[in-house]
């Protein structure tokens, strides 16, 4: 269901019903990209029915899902047509064309393109766990996630979403793991990132093997940086935690609670939101205890120039 978790620590109110979420995500729902533009967004129902609400409320953990819709333009295709275009305009004038028509021939061109490219659909999840006030997103990277908060932020009007932060780094939990510090719910899988803190292009990956074994863990004792390491969770949930508190690759085992409800698309999706969100709701509360709580402290802004 999920493939990534990248965390965000939500300061203002959430709405308190599900009645009320799906009446705030109506203010952005999606609409197909026009003739003219590149992209659009907008929030449709997790359930693929326009019928259902734009929001599932279930254990105290609310779904979501941003549809984005891109026109498919490659740039060569652009530069193949502007060439007739200029070649025409030589011909026509018989000089080259200034600066100013090139770029209004590109223009033209580009407009005259866009409208007749073919387009695609992204979906992106996400869910809100509401005793811990964080919004969990399934992106890999920082501006997927911020194009998510984006779009949801005219929905509330005022929207204070700001990267989870732990009081304790967690690469600090990451080497502690690594070196055979037992943890209660957590146990090492098999793969790992290390990185040369001199030269963040000098990095090695291991996968699908034993990360005790000695030639390994003496990377990191010698002072190589461990910025991935693959987990189990509470003997459920496989992924791997990064350095930053992000998590990729989750994936539970096959046969689940979904699988009982294999004809019926609505039960099937509840049956895998459910254990989802309270898997990750107590890996969350275990973080908590072995980072020290999460840090309430705001993001320090850049000072403009």
């Amino acid at each position: 269901m999920f493939r990534n978790l990248r965390f965000y620590r939500v300061d203002t109110p959430w709405p308190e019903t599900e009645s009320e979420l799906d009446e705030a995500l109506n203010e952005n729902t999606f609409s197909p990209c026009q003739a003219f533009a590149e992209r659009s967004a907008g929030f449709e129902s997790p359930a693929g029915d326009d019928s259902m609400p734009l929001c599932r409320r279930l254990a105290g953990a609310d779904l979501l899902q941003l549809r984005t819709q891109t026109r498919i333009l490659p740039a060569a295709a652009i530069r193949e047509a502007l060439t007739d275009r200029v070649e025409a305009f030589r011909t026509r004038m018989g000089v080259e064309p200034p600066r100013r028509e090139l770029n209004r021939l590109k223009a033209e061109t580009r407009d005259e393109l866009l409208a007749k490219a073919l387009v695609k659909s992204d979906r992106t999840q996400a869910f809100y766990l509401h005793a811990d006030r964080l919004l969990a997103i399934d992106v890999a990277t920082p501006s997927k996630a911020e194009w998510f908060i984006e779009n949801l932020r005219p929905c509330f009007g005022r929207l204070e979403c700001v990267p989870l932060a732990w009081k304790t780094p967690p690469e600090q939990l990451l080497k502690r793991l690594f070196l055979g510090e037992q943890a209660r719910r957590f146990m090492v899988g098999r793969e790992c990132r290390l990185q040369d803190p001199s030269d963040a292009r000098a990095t090695g990956t291991w996968k699908n093997i034993d990360l005790d074994d000695d030639s390994i863990q003496r990377h990191v004792r010698d002072g190589m940086r461990l910025t991935h390491l693959g987990v189990v969770f509470d003997q459920l949930l496989e992924c791997v935690l990064a350095e930053d508190g992000t998590i990729g690759k989750l994936k539970f085992p096959e046969g689940s609670a979904a699988d009982d409800h294999d004809e019926d698309p609505i039960a099937r999706l509840d049956a895998e939101f459910v254990l989802l969100s309270g898997t990750v709701k107590r890996l969350v509360d275990e973080l908590k205890e072995l980072l020290g709580g999460i840090s309430q402290a705001r993001p320090v802004q850049p000072v403009a120039a």
